[in-house]
């Protein structure tokens, strides 16, 4: 398939289970606070899939599947403490998954521009991105606290692609999660679903225009979703 010149488009990606694989640094976390309450730990692979709606969210997880009332999963400063633990250890095992850096280089070169619109508060995902030299990639890291309703809603990626200088009428987002698809769907962008991320749905049934298997395959899925936009353009004589 021919590749087109990406000037003028945007690319979106979520971040924790797209572009960073976190969940050692994010369970190791989540078991630290489970020993600390006298609790026992959750396997590792096994708690991957409870990570992708936020720190609360993995903690009410964890300690339900650890045996504990979700009630004590959720005081306050049970939460404080797992975030100060994750800072300290954000990214001992976190690393980016295999062709990520190549591909966000390929996508820049012709002409991208692209942005994180993640789930993950923004200061830990600027810290995390920071520790792992993947900043310098994104015109704009946009967390939930940077916009007026996170995802699944379609504001994140609308105001994420504007804060990068994008228009979200031509916008792509990635991820791995139906939080992503939910939120592309919203705003009427396409999305391509990675199969390698956090999601306790069956990537194939989340609801993505184009499912891939590795960061290879991005760049095809990309032209390949262009192809349709343009052909569409063509025959509505726009």
């Amino acid at each position: 398939m021919t590749e087109r010149d990406l000037e003028g488009w945007t690319i979106a990606f979520d971040l924790d289970g797209t572009l960073v694989e976190t969940h050692g640094d994010l369970v190791g976390t989540l078991n630290r606070m489970l020993v600390q309450h006298g609790l026992p730990t959750v396997p590792m692979e096994g708690a991957a899939e409870l990570i992708g709606g936020g720190a609360r969210p993995l903690l009410e997880h964890g300690f339900e599947q650890a045996g504990a009332p979700v009630e004590q999963a959720r005081d306050p400063a049970l939460y404080d403490a797992f975030i100060a633990d994750y800072i300290e250890h954000i990214a001992e095992h976190s690393q980016p998954y295999e062709g990520c850096v190549e591909t966000l280089e390929a996508l820049s070169a012709r002409g991208a521009l692209l942005v994180v619109a993640t789930n993950k508060r923004t200061d830990l995902s600027e810290l995390l991105l920071n520790k792992l030299d993947l900043t310098r990639h994104f015109a704009a890291v946009v967390g939930p606290d940077k916009v007026s309703a996170k995802k699944p809603a379609a504001a994140h990626l609308q105001e994420a692609v504007t804060l990068a200088g994008g228009d979200p009428s031509m916008a792509i987002m990635i991820g791995d999660a139906a939080p992503d698809v939910g939120a592309a769907r919203a705003a009427d962008m396409p999305c391509i679903v990675v199969t390698w991320g956090y999601t306790p749905i069956p990537p194939e049934d989340l609801g993505g225009d184009v499912l891939i298997d590795h960061f290879d395959d991005v760049e095809e899925a990309i032209d390949g979703l262009l192809a349709d936009f343009y052909v569409t353009r063509a025959l509505a004589g726009i």
